[in-house]
Formats: structure tokens, C-alpha cells, sequence
């Protein structure tokens, strides 16, 4: 069983930053990526930004050069570091692990979600 928690969030003025973090934990698994995505009223879930075991990332085309993904030395935990917010960047964000099971198979864990509010 794998476990995702999420932390951070909150309202912020346009412009302005705010830090997500997210850890994932349980036992005999290892990470194929982990990632940001964000859910706007009325709007599908869409992927913000991740990184994959290598280092390697990807992000969304509307928050490159603004959106910074990084993890901590154990490689569950990431983190999004997010600047220069526009009103635009608010949704519910969620965290998503992307894990490899021992039985081989892979599958999606994801994290509680947390607000994140733009005020213009």
C-alpha cells in the first residue's frame, strides 16, 4: 500500500509564491515519476509539471520559467515551487506518484489535494 500526502497551499495575491510539497511512503515499491497536476472549477485535471527518477522534467507550456519541480535527497518527496502566480493558476492541485508494484504492475497514487487561490 502506498500513501501520498501533500502539504501547502493557501491564498496568495497575484504574483506572489507558494510551496507544495508531497511525500509518498509505504513499503516494496519504487517510483517510475511524481508529479503536480491541478483541477480548475469546470476543467479537466491537467498535469503541471513532473519528474522522473533520473532528474529528468516535463511541465506544463503555461507555467515554464514560473513553476520549479525539485525533490529532496530520498527521491519520494517532491516538491512545487511555484512564483509569480496568476490568477489563472488558480484549482485544487494534487500530487501524484506513479509507482512500479512488486507484482510489476504500475499504477497511479494520488494525494488529497490542496487549494490553491490566485487573488488578482
Amino acid at each position: 500500500q502506498v500513501q501520498v500526502v501533500q502539504s501547502g497551499g493557501g491564498v496568495v495575491q497575484a504574483g506572489g509564491s507558494l510551496r507544495l510539497s508531497c511525500t509518498a511512503s509505504g513499503s516494496a515499491f519504487s517510483i517510475n515519476a511524481m508529479g503536480w497536476y491541478r483541477q480548475a472549477p469546470g476543467k479537466q485535471r491537467e498535469l503541471v509539471a513532473a519528474m522522473r527518477p533520473s532528474g529528468s522534467t516535463n511541465y506544463a507550456d503555461s507555467v515554464k520559467g514560473r513553476f520549479t519541480i525539485s525533490r529532496a535527497n530520498a527521491k519520494n518527496t517532491v516538491y512545487l515551487q511555484m512564483n509569480s502566480l496568476k490568477p489563472e493558476d488558480t484549482a485544487v492541485y494534487y500530487c501524484n506518484a506513479d509507482v512500479l508494484l512488486p507484482t510489476l504492475a504500475t499504477r497511479d497514487y494520488w494525494g488529497q489535494g490542496t487549494q490553491v487561490t490566485v487573488s488578482s
